[in-house]
């Protein structure tokens, strides 16, 4: 289940471009479906056939009517998805892929909820977050590797065949027919899933990072070569020889212009180097060192093969694949020029709705960042397409906030406003054209480490956000109904505490995601640590739970508030300051308390109850509302998620019953 659904939110989010902006739309498809599965497991007699056919049919739409972005459009929005785009449109698409994604996720939960009827409570769970745990590992394997999704595609076929195509094909009579049609039913989708794929897979300009789909091109204009590199159908860069880019496109060599006055930069970070021609300007400028930090290593890699001035086989070119604000926390170097060289990375930390990969990097704390890691006259400089005027004054106002002084301001075109913000160490650091004036009324407040929201103009919840979940709450609730049985919400009901238990986990488990990525970077090795990390954790509390006499419910609660108050009281500003060995050990203790003591509870009243399929599926559609109240980081920030994750373990601690059922 978890290798399928990581291999969904993977490959529909390269082929369609709203989905790089809501990765948690199959997340939460996947646990209604799965929630769907375990309640439908004690009543289907049938294999569920119906999981890999609409795995085919799902990719086969997608492949026929991918959503990509047309650049060539205008627009003063800020996301990608509000431009031209071709395909389906919004409102077609992502209901598709939500009911899908249930649909494909809810086939093999029910196989799975079948075990739970047949072993004991913690046997089946114990089970169960093994094979999750060899599900992460695998799909992290194949994006180590970076194996196209063909690979992907037939690790699903062959676990598909394994589960729902019974062995009794040397059996004459109906059992070998009834495999025959199995067989039938469960490969002739999946072959066409394979197909599609394939052809994918093997297209020449097509390659796969840990993050996207990388479509390259290579081409001559006015008799300079160029690179074009898209990611996830969204033109993303251009590799560009260093003198052709400057002079097309002067404003790319302003921060050294503005910067560093009566000298030039010696000693260079760029963050988000990506193909390399931020760097090739770098050199042309004069640097004799330059630290090149990308988080893609396909990117990187394609830069170093096909960029036309060759900038990372530079002997003063130094490159690391790595978060460009995890490098700056575990360096000590100084620089005289630290450049933000247009890291719109296009795409969401896996398991957290609303956190960029780039998110951190333009907060106000990691502008101090930057500034602490300035040699005396050294400036900090970022440019990009910002298309919003505010966006830009939101920068400058945040770089005024962490130097002390106003920065330069460049503002280059109209529709997608190019601008360059370059801020001396001091005041006296820098070379203005014209003044920038300062922030406007609606200039919102920088963003911060609790809030990284910089996309976000207001301080609500935009009504898109509340509209799709309404819907997909709506969508759930119709969902259990029909497919879970007229008695899914009666045999649900005495267990709304593992629902709330369900709600909040989902929180702690968000809380851990988004924590860990500002303390040692959103890289996709970070990311699948942590889910692992927190899958082991489970794990160690359901063992606990199986061999040893644990504390009563109500003491493991006292445990879980504690881990709460403990994450409350430390922030993540704190754990900033430690050493980078010392912080992880510091980390994983807080961040895993909660996570260990919930689940302990989890495990000692799932043990008690009459009814496991329904009480487990509770708790899957608990993870979902979950995923939901993630969206409260909008509004609240993410430290602010602890709250309501403690008042949803509150009311799981007053609907728990007092007296212990009759195991069935």
């Amino acid at each position: 289940m978890l290798f399928t659904e990581l291999a969904l939110i993977r490959w529909t989010g390269s082929n369609v471009v709203h989905l790089s902006y809501f990765s948690n739309f199959v997340l939460l498809g996947s646990f209604l479906g799965i929630g769907i599965g375990f309640l439908r497991s004690g009543r289907a007699r049938w294999l569920p056939y119906y999981s890999p056919v609409m795995l085919g049919l799902l990719v086969l739409v997608i492949a026929w009517k991918p959503v990509t972005v047309n650049r060539g459009s205008s627009s003063s929005v800020i996301y990608f998805t509000s431009l031209n785009t071709t395909g389906p449109p919004v409102w077609v698409i992502l209901p598709i892929i939500f009911v899908a994604a249930a649909v494909v996720l809810a086939g093999p939960a029910e196989l799975v909820g079948r075990c739970f009827t047949e072993l004991p409570r913690l046997t089946a769970y114990r089970f169960d977050l093994i094979g999750s745990l060899i599900g992460i590992a695998a799909f992290t394997g194949l994006s180590f590797l970076g194996a196209p999704p063909v690979w992907w595609g037939a690790i699903v076929t062959v676990v598909f065949a394994g589960l729902m195509i019974p062995r009794s094909a040397s059996v004459p009579g109906r059992r070998a027919v009834a495999t025959g049609l199995s067989a039938v039913l469960v490969l002739t989708p999946l072959i066409v899933m394979l197909g599609v794929l394939f052809h994918e897979s093997t297209r020449a300009d097509n390659s796969w990072s840990p993050y996207y789909k990388v479509k390259t091109k290579q081409y001559t204009y006015e008799g300079v070569p160029l690179l074009t590199i898209t990611v996830n159908g969204v033109p993303h860069q251009q590799a560009i020889p260093a003198d052709a880019r400057l002079q097309w496109e002067p404003q790319y060599g302003l921060p050294y212009e503005r910067a560093n006055v009566g000298k030039q930069p010696k000693n260079v970070l760029i963050i988000g180097a990506g193909s390399g021609s931020d760097v090739a300007i770098a050199l042309k400028k004069g640097a004799t060192h330059v630290d090149a930090v990308e988080i893609d290593p396909r990117i990187r890699d394609l830069g170093k093969a096909l960029h036309p001035d060759r900038p990372y086989q530079d002997p003063r070119v130094t490159s690391h694949i790595d978060d460009g604000r995890a490098f700056l926390s575990r360096t000590n170097k100084k620089y005289d020029l630290i450049l933000l060289a247009l890291p719109d990375s296009l795409t969401l930390v896996n398991g957290a709705s609303s956190l960029r990969l780039e998110s951190y990097l333009f907060t106000q704390q990691a502008f101090e960042s930057a500034r602490d890691h300035l040699n005396p006259g050294g400036a900090f400089a970022m440019y990009n397409y910002y298309r919003e005027t505010w966006l830009i004054d939101r920068l400058a106002s945040t770089a005024q906030q962490a130097f002390g002084h106003k920065p330069c301001v460049d503002k280059v075109g109209d529709d997608l406003q190019q601008a360059v913000v370059t801020v001396g160490l001091t005041e006296q650091d820098q070379t203005c054209g014209a003044a920038w004036p300062g922030p406007s009324a609606i200039t919102p407040p920088p963003a911060t480490d609790n809030r990284p929201f910089l996309y976000l103009f207001t301080d609500r919840i935009p009504s898109l956000y509340l509209v799709t979940l309404a819907l997909i709450l709506v969508a759930g609730v119709i969902g259990v109904g029909i497919a879970g049985g007229g008695s899914s919400y009666k045999r649900m009901r005495p267990y709304t505490d593992l629902f709330l238990l369900g709600a909040g986990f989902m929180l702690l488990e968000t809380k851990s995601i988004t924590g860990f990525a500002l303390l040692f970077g959103t890289t996709w090795v970070v990311n699948a640590i942590v889910f692992a990390g927190v899958l082991v954790a489970v794990l160690a509390a359901v063992e606990v739970t199986r061999r040893f006499k644990t504390p009563p419910v109500k003491v493991m609660f006292a445990v879980l508030f504690g881990g709460l108050a403990l994450s409350w009281v430390f922030p993540d500003s704190w754990l900033l300051g430690m050493p980078v060995g010392l912080r992880a050990i510091v980390a994983v203790m807080i961040a895993f308390l909660p996570i260990f003591a919930a689940n302990v509870i989890f495990a000692k009243r799932f043990t008690d109850t009459a009814d496991g399929t329904a009480s487990f599926g509770a708790n899957l559609l608990g993870a979902m509302l979950g995923g939901c109240l993630e969206y409260a980081a909008l509004l609240i920030g993410f430290h602010g998620l602890l709250i309501i994750a403690a008042l949803l373990y509150a009311g799981a601690f007053a609907l728990t019953p007092r007296v212990r059922p009759v195991t069935r």
